[in-house]
């Protein structure tokens, strides 16, 4: 059985302007791709994994694209976005990428690992934890921040995240 979406993104997508265009940035098996496109977001979900991809192809309301986004040469979006979503995901060179691919108006809702995490098991390598207030400091003076929250979570199991939610200015 597939988890549930994330508590924090379910919390924040209905900011997403209604049916609007979602980015799910690293989407793995799809969990949030299939939950928004059941939300009646149009949904563009990238993985590296070909058979996290093949297991989403075909539902209505998402379109795939298998792709690398750690390569040497960074990913070119050809689209700007009503939302982006991005779960359990770090690839540093791509925040603020981030922002710029968002329309005026588009949500940012992003939570992933920080250090201390290491405590739990994996990720547990520095490169992929972020620092304390990194969302928050990289996000600050692009988006407008409506909430942020850092520190130990017991659900789905425990971990240390930080999580974000901003808006582009419109």
């Amino acid at each position: 059985m597939q988890e549930p979406p994330s508590s924090w993104i379910v919390k924040f997508a209905p900011l997403i302007k209604s049916q609007g265009h979602v980015l799910d940035l690293a989407c793995g098996s799809g969990r949030h791709a299939k939950w928004l496109a059941q939300q009646g977001y149009q949904v563009h979900a990238l993985d590296r994994d070909p058979i996290a991809i093949a297991s989403i192809q075909g539902i209505d309301g998402i379109s795939t694209q298998l792709i690398d986004l750690e390569t040497d040469e960074p990913p070119s979006f050809e689209h700007t976005y009503d939302g982006i979503i991005v779960s359990r995901y770090l690839h540093r060179p791509l925040l603020t990428t981030l922002a710029a691919i968002l329309k005026p108006g588009g949500v940012l809702i992003y939570e992933t690992f920080m250090r201390g995490n290491e405590r739990y098991g994996k990720p547990s390598n520095p490169d992929f934890l972020l620092m304390p207030d990194e969302l928050l400091n990289t996000y600050t003076p692009l988006l407008n921040v409506l909430s942020f929250e850092q520190g130990e979570v017991q659900e789905p199991k425990p971990a240390m995240l930080q999580r974000i939610c901003a808006q582009k200015n419109i």
